[in-house]
């Protein structure tokens, strides 16, 4: 598999493979010797699974690679708690060769990565768990909190439209035509999001903001 992988991105071109590894533990050293921009992380592993090697990786400073979770298995524990260890995208090994190379592009320039299909499960999963919220006893007007707003977290009005067309997995020359701007000044306001969250990429901020009712 990391064979075929290997000779799919190495034949785009602009895409160049550092290094591989056979297990989780051998990634976390692979990353830290190598430095690469993204990693193509597997599930099941021996020695340490892909989750905690990601887990691992993110939370190192000095690392700054996008990890993609790449695996055989469409599940959607496998999906949120890769996206809870800090993974950047999520990538099923049956993807096509345009899907693999666009997914490093991607990773690279530091966007979201996940399909359509991936983003509506995760924007489901939040949804149900704002309805179960909904369903418990309210509190008393009186003593119910204000729902939070983007406002509440130092965003604009324009950071706040362009997170919600994060959310929808528009990428940045997307949301440049949808709002009429440039592509250097969503990146800009992409960038602003993500410092005013605390979050580590684009997949963060849209977690960030569906669990804390932003968008």
């Amino acid at each position: 598999m990391r064979a075929g992988f290997r000779m799919i991105l190495e034949a785009a071109g602009d895409i160049a493979v550092v290094g591989e590894a056979g297990d989780g533990a051998q990634a976390i050293e692979t990353v830290a010797r190598l430095r690469p921009d993204v990693v193509f992380m597997d599930v099941q592993m021996p020695v340490l699974d892909g989750l905690e090697a990601t887990r691992r990786i993110v939370a190192e400073p000095e690392n700054t690679a996008a990890v993609v979770v790449v695996t055989t298995f469409d599940r959607d524990d496998y999906l949120f708690q890769a996206l809870q260890a800090g993974a950047s995208g999520f990538l099923l090994k049956n993807a096509g060769p345009e899907e693999l190379t666009s997914a490093v592009r991607v990773a690279a320039a530091g966007d979201a990565l996940l399909a359509p299909e991936v983003t509506r499960r995760v924007i489901e999963r939040f949804a149900t768990a704002g309805a179960e919220a909904v369903d418990s006893p309210a509190p008393s007007p009186a003593s119910a909190p204000r729902p939070a707003t983007a406002a509440d977290h130092g965003l604009t009005d324009r950071e706040a439209e362009v997170l919600r067309l994060l959310a929808r997995a528009l990428s940045n020359a997307e949301i440049a035509r949808e709002l009429f701007i440039g592509d250097a000044t969503v990146k800009t306001h992409v960038s602003n999001i993500l410092i005013k969250l605390g979050a580590r990429d684009r997949v963060a901020a849209v977690v960030f903001a569906h669990r804390n009712g932003l968008v």
